[in-house]
C-alpha cells in the first residue's frame, strides 16, 4: 500500500489499524535541538481523544503517546522520531455481522476492489483512528513553528446550523464540547446532537482552521502552492468532502472590486491589507495575514437506520452498523485539522529557510 506518507522536508509516515495492537508514525525532517517530550504531544492528543462527551464515540482510548526515537535528553536529534500509541479498547465483535457486507458511505467496497482483502474491524486502515497519529505529528510540527505562529480551529457549522460570526470568541472554544466559538450556537447544537444520537443517526459539519503569525513568503508559485498543499492535507482527513481557502466558493458571488484585498502602507513602512478574502495566500504564497481554511466533514456513515447494500457475494442486503460511533465526526475533526495545518506550515517553513536562510 502506497500513500502512507505526507510532506516534503517535514514528512511523516503512519502505520497501524483501528483494531490492531497499536498505531504509530515516523516523523522525519525535524531540525535538531528542539525541546520535545511526550507531554508536548499529549496535550494535543487529549483534545482529539474519544469518549470525552456524549457527542463523540464512547470508545475509551487513553491515546498515551510514546516517543521511541529521535529525542535525547529532552531535545530532538535530527533523526527520525518514532511515535507509538497502543489500542486498548477494541471491540471487534461489533463488526462480525457485517464482515461480508459493504456499508454504504464507507470504503468497504473500494478497499476490497483494490486489494482483494479488507479489515472489516472498524474499517481497519481507513478508520479515523489513524488520525491520532496525525495529531501527534502535528504536535512535533508546532515545535518547528515555535511560539510566534499559532494554529487554532473551531467548529462553525453542524448540519445546516451555522454560528453567528459576530459572536465569535476564541476563548469560548474550550468551554464547550463542540469547539464552538459561539456560545449560543453551542447551546443549540447540544439539543440537536442529543436528538441525533438518540435516533442512532448522524450529521455533517464544517471546521475552520486559522493560522496567525505566519510570515509572508511561504509556498511556491506553481507546484507546491501553499493553498494546494493545505487543500491536500485537509482533503486527506477521513470523511472530508470539500475544502476552501478564505472566501472559497463564496468568492464566485463577489465582484473584482469586492474580492480585491487592497493594500496601504503601515506606520512601520510595511504593507497592510485592508481585507483578507484570499485567506492569507496569493499566488500560492503566504501574505503574512491570517491563513484561513475551512473543510466540510460528511455525516458519519455508521448509523443504526437500515440502509440498502450488497454483500461480497453479490446478494442484496439491508445493513445497519452497530458499535460506538460519532453522531458528528466533525467535532473531533477540529484538532485533526489544526494538526494538518501545522504540518503543512512546518514543511513550508523548513523549505523556505533552505531557500532564504533562517529569515
Amino acid at each position: 500500500m502506497a500513500g502512507n506518507s505526507f510532506g516534503t522536508a517535514f514528512r511523516f509516515t503512519t502505520f497501524g489499524e483501528s483494531h490492531g495492537p497499536a498505531i504509530g508514525c515516523v516523523v522525519d525532517g525535524v531540525p535538531p535541538l528542539l525541546p520535545l517530550e511526550e507531554a508536548d504531544l499529549q496535550v494535543w492528543l487529549d483534545r482529539r481523544r474519544p469518549g470525552q462527551s456524549k457527542f463523540t464515540t464512547q470508545r475509551q482510548e487513553p491515546d498515551r503517546v510514546r516517543i521511541l526515537s529521535g529525542v535525547f535528553e529532552g531535545k530532538t536529534t535530527g533523526t527520525p522520531i518514532g511515535l507509538l500509541i497502543e489500542n486498548v479498547d477494541q471491540r471487534s465483535k461489533d463488526y462480525g455481522a457485517i464482515k461480508d457486507q459493504f456499508r454504504p458511505g464507507h470504503a468497504d467496497y473500494t478497499y476490497l476492489a483494490k486489494y482483494g482483502i479488507r479489515d472489516y474491524r472498524g474499517g481497519g486502515r481507513s478508520s479515523a483512528r489513524e488520525t491520532a497519529m496525525r495529531v501527534a505529528a502535528g504536535g512535533v510540527a508546532r515545535k518547528v513553528l515555535g511560539d510566534g505562529i499559532t494554529v487554532r480551529g473551531a467548529l462553525v457549522q453542524v448540519g445546516a446550523d451555522r454560528i453567528d460570526r459576530d459572536r465569535w470568541d476564541w476563548d469560548e472554544v474550550g468551554r464547550n464540547p463542540f469547539w464552538c466559538p459561539d456560545p449560543v450556537a453551542a447551546g443549540r447544537w447540544e439539543d440537536q446532537l442529543t436528538a441525533v444520537r438518540k435516533a442512532g443517526s448522524s450529521v455533517g459539519a464544517v471546521v475552520e482552521v486559522v493560522a496567525s503569525g505566519v510570515p509572508a513568503g511561504l509556498g511556491e508559485p506553481i507546484y507546491g502552492k501553499l493553498d494546494a498543499d493545505l487543500a491536500s492535507a485537509m482533503m486527506g482527513i477521513n470523511a472530508v468532502k470539500g475544502v476552501e481557502i478564505g472566501e472559497g466558493f463564496a468568492a464566485a458571488a463577489l465582484s473584482g472590486e469586492d474580492n480585491a484585498d487592497e493594500l496601504r502602507t503601515g506606520p512601520d513602512g510595511k504593507p497592510v491589507f485592508l481585507a483578507n478574502h484570499a485567506g492569507g495566500i496569493l499566488g500560492g504564497i503566504s501574505t503574512g495575514q491570517d491563513i484561513v481554511v475551512r473543510f466540510v466533514v460528511k455525516a458519519t456513515s455508521s448509523i443504526l437506520t437500515p440502509r440498502r447494500s450488497i454483500d461480497r457475494f453479490g446478494q442484496e442486503v439491508e445493513i445497519m452498523t452497530k458499535g460506538r460511533h460519532d453522531p458528528c465526526v466533525g467535532i473531533r475533526g477540529v484538532p485533526v485539522g489544526e494538526a494538518m495545518m501545522a504540518i503543512v506550515l512546518a514543511d513550508h517553513l523548513i523549505r523556505h529557510r533552505g531557500l532564504r536562510g533562517r529569515d
